[in-house]
């Protein structure tokens, strides 16, 4: 009925073409021949090419200015003006959306006590204080000054009062703690631990179990400024490099949302669990410390010398600890102390949402979002990021606002609040609008920090994006040059070589839950993708810009250090913006089941290779997973020749908007609820986080590995359960895009 309604003649075609008008909001005079002509439109070139020509580094350097002027932690006075900042901006009359408001969640919290500063001493048997960690970090500029820089703290961990002889521990993790515990009796001892190998939390939930009262975690000169050490002449203000006080503040729990409303969106009368049933969060105290300060505990440290790859760029053996320091250091005979005075608290915290609608197919969104709130100033995490969306809401706002230009989709902006906290604003959008979410997204395009430094694009995302994601990077040129594309410039740092396409530049996954996209991706489905430039890997080691999460991310720093002139934020812009418009404007949408077909191809190699000989001499079959595979390459292959078939001039609408569905729901078709009970969120059995290092499916990775540690039946039937997990979800999405019933 509707194909003939909408491409008819006479005065039916008129009678519910102006129905359907009135109910999508289309604005126009001459409504039957606009509206016919805008369904079969596909996306504008020209206007893609004037949006890469209006993105201004200028307008995204002072952008950049204001949102860092001061401190805006989540839920703080700070955190406040940013929310207004960004409501003035969406709601301005030249270049604003048409629509911006705030949402409020009531949220669970942890903070340092303002009055009781958090402090790390070595007191001798007399318990005479020998030595006193900074408790804030050292003043090169004013930013530094600023009484709302927040103390550093390991956001969750307990309060208390722990005191005794201090061990090294590496990096935290179960492996190391059990090293140590060989040697060395860790009950009642205090941890020092450097930050990678394991999560924040983890690094403290590993230790408790041995016995170990408190952790202390600090960023290794090795791990964050390729072993540079001194602030006279090599680390920030004179290189972009931590300087010995800087110290990496973080919410140190596991999951992400609220901790109180697992599930549910946390409004003011949302049930919410007791706080002793939260768990993932550090059972004893922590507190992380700078550099200079781990130095002066770890180089006084007894016992036997740590194995070479436990040691970083101190000019000392990094002695496990006997427990305790060495007998002739001047802590002889002392114990660390932890006064830890951190308290929790349910906090009104704001997203701030925006809206430019569809004219075609405004129940359709595409979603871009980035978080707002910051540990200090932020200047890269997120505001780089929020800069950079500030941005592509002017461009796309003004053409709105001048009547040149209206989405096919609608397109939603989210500024997420308390990310910091456990990724929180984004996951409570993401509970309280479940269904609607669930129906009716298409993307979820993540800018967090947009430029981390200035060689290259990084891009990561749902395999079925890789082909708008690789479009747009053609389009748009890199900083500095105009002839060489990002695209070209990407694929000289970062590359693999595609079975389908030859040398391509590297599109990394979305496994964990690193930002805001893990509750579009992990608990929706919903297909995301998230953007940066980032650094030149051969220059340096560094695991992130060495100013993450200190006082000195601010942005003198981003302007001399990561990006000066702002063209690196400026190219994020361009290209994330080109692959909104697209996603936003295409007729089909512009992504390809076949990409997604030859990525579960690499995974299931993988697995093949580590897992059959053994799953297969407990009589398991991998048999069934091949054929998985197999079939959903074919559904793969057909659904993209019928595509390149399709003439657009003669396609229906419902032709148009079935196809759209199957490439819309294909994540979503890989989810399963039941897959990881004991995981807030994580549904998508392509793409969960893992424990194991293999290139391949997480649950299934994560049960071999069990079971091959322990040998007992019940986690082979485990791995066995996986399998069959695995195999029905991706058959399932085979059947998806598979011709329609």
């Amino acid at each position: 009925m509707l194909k003939y309604v909408l491409f008819g003649v006479g005065g039916v075609v008129t009678f519910v073409v102006g129905i359907l008008i009135g109910h999508f909001g289309i604005q126009t005079n001459n409504s039957v021949p606009e509206w016919v002509s805008t369904l079969s439109k596909d996306v504008d070139e020209s206007l893609i090419e004037r949006f890469i020509a209006e993105v201004d580094n200028l307008e995204i350097q002072e952008n950049l200015r204001e949102l860092t002027k001061v401190p805006h932690m989540a839920t703080t006075a700070g955190d406040e003006k940013t929310v207004e900042f960004m409501l003035r901006r969406w709601q301005d009359s030249v270049s604003g959306l048409d629509q911006a408001w705030r949402e409020d969640y009531k949220v669970y919290l942890s903070f340092p006590n303002q009055t009781q500063p958090n402090k790390v001493t070595v007191v001798s048997a007399l318990n005479v204080v020998q030595y006193t960690a900074r408790e804030k970090e050292k003043v090169y500029k004013p930013d530094q000054e600023d009484p709302e820089v927040v103390q550093p703290y390991a956001a969750y961990g307990p309060p208390g009062h722990p005191k005794g002889k201090l061990v090294y521990a590496n990096q935290g993790k179960a492996s190391d703690y059990e090293h140590l515990n060989k040697t060395v009796d860790l009950r009642g001892t205090i941890a020092i631990v450097r930050y990678g190998g394991a999560g924040r939390a983890a690094k403290a939930i590993n230790a408790a179990p041995f016995g170990v009262l408190g952790v202390l975690v600090y960023t290794d000169p090795l791990d964050i400024n390729d072993g540079i050490m001194s602030d006279i002449d090599e680390t920030y203000p004179h290189s972009w490099y931590l300087p010995p006080s800087g110290v990496e503040r973080g919410s140190f729990n596991t999951d992400f949302g609220d901790l109180l409303t697992p599930y549910l969106a946390a409004k003011e009368d949302t049930y919410r669990i007791p706080k002793e049933d939260i768990t993932g969060i550090p059972p004893i105290p922590t507190q992380p410390i700078g550099f200079e300060d781990a130095y002066a505990l770890i180089c006084e440290l007894g016992g036997d010398a740590s194995p070479p790859e436990w040691r970083g760029a101190f000019n000392c053996s990094y002695n496990l600890g006997g427990p305790g320091f060495q007998s002739s250091s001047k802590f002889n005979n002392s114990d660390v102390k932890l006064d830890i005075y951190n308290r929790e608290e349910l906090k009104n915290s704001a997203n701030v949402m925006g809206v430019i609608r569809g004219s075609v197919e405004p129940d359709r969104y595409v979603i871009y979002g980035n978080h707002r709130d910051s540990w200090v100033h932020g200047a890269i995490d997120p505001s780089s990021g929020t800069s950079v969306m500030l941005e592509i809401t002017r461009v796309l706002g003004k053409m709105v606002k001048e009547g040149k230009w209206r989405p096919r989709r609608s397109i939603i902006f989210g500024s997420w609040g308390a990310e910091e906290f456990g990724l929180i604003g984004s996951a409570e959008y993401t509970e309280e609008y479940y269904s609607k979410l669930f129906q009716r997204s298409v993307a979820y395009i993540n800018v967090d920090i947009s430029v981390f430094a200035n060689a290259t694009l990084r891009a990561s995302g749902s395999p079925s994006a890789q082909s708008v994601i690789f479009t747009a990077a053609k389009q748009v040129k890199t900083p500095g040059s105009d002839s060489t594309s990002v695209y070209d410039n990407w694929i000289r740092y970062f590359n693999r070589t595609s079975p389908t396409y030859g040398l391509i530049p590297s599109v990394g996954y979305l496994t964990g839950a690193g930002s805001d996209y893990a509750a579009f991706m992990h608990f929706l489905g919903i297909t995301s993708m998230d953007f940066a430039y980032t650094y030149d890997r051969s220059k340096t080691k560094a695991r992130i810009y060495p100013a993450y999460h200190t006082a000195y991310d601010t942005f003198d720093y981003s302007s001399k250090y990561i990006d000066p002139g702002f063209t690196s934020h400026q190219t994020v812009a361009r290209t994330a913006g080109n692959v909104l418009l697209r996603l936003a404007d295409s007729l089909l949408l512009p992504f390809n089941c076949r990409d997604y077909a030859e990525s579960l191809e690499g995974y299931l190699n993988v697995a093949l290779t580590n897992f059959k000989d053994e799953l297969v001499a407990r009589l398991i079959s991998m048999e069934p997973l091949s054929q998985a595979v197999t079939r959903f390459r074919t559904a793969a292959d057909k659904l993209n020749s019928v595509i390149q078939d399709l003439d657009l001039s003669k396609v229906t609408p419902l032709e148009v908007r079935k196809i759209n569905d199957q490439l819309m729901l294909l994540d979503r078709a890989f989810l399963d609820p039941l897959a990881f009970p004991d995981k807030y969120g994580f549904r998508h059995v392509i793409w969960a986080s893992k424990s194991s290092g293999l290139a391949t499916f997480p649950g299934l990775a994560d049960a071999f590995q069990r079971a091959q540690n322990t040998g007992l039946p019940a986690d082979w039937s485990q791995a066995h359960k996986h399998l069959s997990i695995l195999v029905q979800a991706i058959a399932g999405a085979a059947s998806t895009i598979e011709d329609v019933i």
